[in-house]
């Protein structure tokens, strides 16, 4: 009797063991690979900060007495000005079109999300071609409007980035900030109905502090894609770290102070993101009870709505509708010499990029997002964010770090497979598309993880503690319960990642296998010559595949 009881007390121990055993199997393997990603994609940033193991005092001395701090006072100014611009062109439409109902709305919630189709250095070749002195409006003005001694705004200015660089980049804080006011549901509303608030207050104190988190994420996507950008600062003339990069790199034809001044605006991204982390450290975002994407929509009457829909449109037509105008009049001259079947080709190719980075930066971010959530040592949480770094870094200077990185690894690789008789390789992983989906990566694993994470905010600990009494844990937990809130976030995050690689260009230039271009690389080819008009097929292109996937982000959402 007693030997029956011990053995089924055996039985019963064996088998929680080897459950407790296949829980911290799969745990510890989703960790494993958490690490892994973060190491990997963290790796060709650290390989830029080892450059100030070999400093360049002679141009670090010239560029302190030339153009250094106008470069960084550039820098600072552009990020003020775009970050404030689309936080409140982002924010304010994001809150009119999930929360409000006015005439229009319904056609306002998918088209602001088109300028994301556009690149920023498509952006400001349009607006300068419009906006310069020999451009249609000016031209316009001085001849049918009789303005010919009106002193017209210098569009090659400050004022005139910041404008099209906010253009081009508030559907991020709008995405996102729109994510965030539809997932709060009618318990908001009925709150603030019962604490008196009216529309202001409510906005104000209740709804825009519960979405800080998801705006915060699409503010710093804003600010790194600024820090990063090149295309449009250059065509604009206006002098930041991003084009003293490339001065450093091409005009002094020093790689490592090229990379001393990328790893600058890399420390300024840390320092940004660990004091926001900091000052939300402790706290909680999270809805109380069931989510309702049914919100009971403010009615706006009288001026208020007619004054939604004049501002939304304003926003849509200067951000959209005016460049793409215009692409389609320059694409429409040059129809006939540029359109040819390669551009299918050029279209497949960049669907195939973009299709495969935003499969594999989604399901790593969510991984990252999982292990960040469950796991809060120091190790993990610098890994992490090394890994998010890297959207902050010009495409061409990360570009350089990735290439060292697979030269170096590919070169051990043929060495040791060569050693195999009968095999003779040159190269395994260089110039392959596995390097260039590397390097899209660690571009954009910003993108998948800041979104990811944000939906996250989502999800509390008494979900999963009722998931385990249940007796739903692991990868069942993952499924069952986090995906269904996760859902948006996803989707969310693999649509920003596919836009976003369909308009890169440097990494994409630098790393792509031979032969095969792309619509970005063509555009750049293009725009460098100067042939403008000529660039505004492949532009075009772009533009309709981007709009696509956006206009399903928004069905889906809804």
């Amino acid at each position: 009797m007693s030997s029956s009881v011990c053995l089924n007390e055996n039985i019963t121990l064996s088998k929680r063991s080897s459950v407790v055993t296949v829980i911290i199997q799969k745990i510890f393997t989703i960790r494993i690979i958490a690490i892994g990603t973060a190491l990997f994609t963290a790796i060709p940033m650290l390989v830029i900060a080892a450059s100030f193991l070999h400093p360049e005092p002679a141009i670090w001395d010239h560029l302190m007495d030339t153009i250094l701090w106008e470069m960084v006072s550039n820098t600072v100014i552009l990020s003020t000005g775009v970050l404030a611009l689309t936080a409140l062109t982002g924010v304010g439409s994001a809150w009119l079109t999930s929360v409000c109902d006015f005439p229009g709305r319904p056609f306002f919630s998918w088209a602001l999300l088109l300028p994301l189709a556009i690149p920023t250095y498509v952006f400001a070749f349009v607006f300068i071609g419009l906006l310069d002195f020999s451009g249609p409006v000016q031209t316009f003005a001085r001849d049918t409007l009789l303005l010919g001694k009106y002193r017209f705004p210098e569009i090659r200015s400050a004022w005139g980035i910041i404008l099209v660089m906010s253009l081009a980049l508030y559907p991020y804080v709008y995405l996102l900030a729109r994510n965030a006011f539809r997932t709060q549901g009618t318990r908001v509303l009925e709150v603030a109905s019962v604490m008196g608030y009216g529309h202001k207050k409510t906005f104000l104190n209740i709804a825009l502090p519960m979405a800080r988190p998801w705006i915060v994420s699409g503010l710093m996507l804003v600010l790194m894609e600024t820090l990063a950008d090149f295309g449009a600062v250059s065509i604009f003339n206006y002098d930041t770290l991003s084009t003293g990069i490339y001065k450093c790199w091409f005009g002094f034809f020093s790689l490592s102070a090229a990379a001393q001044l990328s790893s600058v605006l890399l420390i300024v991204v840390c320092l940004t993101v660990f004091a926001e982390q900091r000052m939300r450290a402790r706290i909680r975002y999270h809805q109380v009870g069931r989510i309702s994407m049914e919100t009971t929509r403010i009615q706006l009457t009288g001026w208020a709505k007619w004054s939604a829909s004049l501002g939304l449109g304003i926003i849509f037509t200067i951000g959209f509708l005016v460049p793409f105008l215009r692409l389609c009049s320059w694409g429409i001259t040059s129809l006939q010499e540029e359109l040819s079947a390669k551009y299918i080709g050029l279209l497949t190719r960049s669907i195939l990029f973009a299709v495969s980075a935003a499969v594999v930066v989604t399901l790593l971010g969510l991984t990252l997002a999982y292990v960040n959530r469950r796991y809060k040592d120091p190790l993990t949480s610098v890994l992490v964010r090394l890994s998010t770094m890297g959207y902050a870094l010009p495409g061409t200077v990360l570009a350089v770090g990735i290439v060292i990185m697979i030269t170096a690894a590919d070169r051990q690789l043929t060495e040791i497979i060569n050693y195999i008789p009968g095999i003779q390789l040159n190269s395994i992983v260089q110039g392959t598309i596995i390097t260039v989906i590397f390097a899209y990566t660690v571009r954009f694993m910003t993108l998948g993880f800041n979104t990811i994470h944000s939906a996250m905010q989502r999800l509390t600990s008494s979900m999963d503690d009722a998931a385990r009494i249940q007796g739903v844990t692991g990868f069942r937990l993952l499924g069952i319960i986090h995906m269904p809130v996760l859902r948006t976030g996803l989707l969310t995050a693999a649509i920003l990642v596919f836009v976003d690689v369909m308009k890169e260009m440097p990494i994409t230039l630098m790393t792509r296998p031979f032969g095969w271009d792309t619509l970005a690389v063509k555009i750049f080819e293009l725009t460098s010559e100067g042939e403008w008009e000529r660039a505004a097929l492949p532009s075009l292109c772009l533009v309709i595949a981007g709009m696509i996937p956006l206009k399903l982000l928004t069905r889906k959402s809804d």
